[in-house]
């Protein structure tokens, strides 16, 4: 499969990001996987988003000096090398992935292309409630721009949370506190492992062409 590999700062951190050419993917590209089995059974779209998430995963790695690609956990999340943090995601044709050296860290990347404006208005209810809804509609950003801001700093944040929670999170478990040009606050709605109810989380963002990017 044809990849191109670039970086970019955000947040302080190096993101690795990856664009790749879905129609040069082929079957044997996976055997550089380590878990290339596990994915036996997977669409053709899928196997190519994954294996450009660990291709990228894989330079931010080695980029800190580890030599590794991440496997598979048992609700599908990535397993970092002992010693180390990090989150992967992908949209369309690319992939981005950012580590830490560290353990326990929050870490939790994501990427969305902005939602269409009807289309947010008919979601909207999936993602944020009555509360944030008007939060967002007097942001002073488009509302579409916004409720995709939200979505994607929910993903981040649940990406960011999981290794440490081990559950499933709705997006009724965040709500969104403030957002201004680079950062969104949110806040928990319940307990989650450790973390109390309206425990804090910044998440940086990046508007980029017709998508953003979210990290924690």
């Amino acid at each position: 499969m044809h990849t191109t590999h670039t970086t970019f700062i955000l947040a302080g951190h190096t993101v690795h990001h990856v664009t790749f050419a879905p129609t040069t993917f082929t079957d044997t590209d996976l055997l550089w996987l380590p878990h290339y089995a596990e994915l036996s059974n997977a669409g053709r779209k899928r196997k190519a988003e994954h294996l450009a998430g660990r291709i990228a995963a894989a330079h931010a790695l080695g980029a800190i000096n580890e030599r590794a690609i991440p496997g598979i956990g048992p609700s599908g999340e990535p397993l970092w090398p002992e010693g180390v943090s990090g989150s992967i995601t992908h949209s369309g044709a690319q992939a981005m992935a950012v580590v830490v050296r560290h353990q326990d860290a929050l870490v939790g990347i994501d990427c969305e292309a902005i939602l269409p404006d009807h289309e947010a208005r008919e979601i909207q209810d999936g993602i944020v409630d009555a509360q944030e809804a008007m939060y967002l509609t007097h942001s002073g950003y488009p509302f579409a721009l916004a409720l995709t801001l939200a979505f994607s700093a929910k993903e981040s944040l649940f990406k960011a949370l999981f290794p440490q929670v081990k559950t499933y999170m709705g997006f009724d478990c965040a709500r969104i506190m403030t957002l201004d040009e680079r950062t969104l606050t949110l806040a928990l709605t319940r307990p989650q492992a450790e973390f109390k109810e309206n425990t804090l989380f910044t998440v940086h963002w990046l508007l980029d062409g017709n998508q953003v990017i979210t990290l924690l």
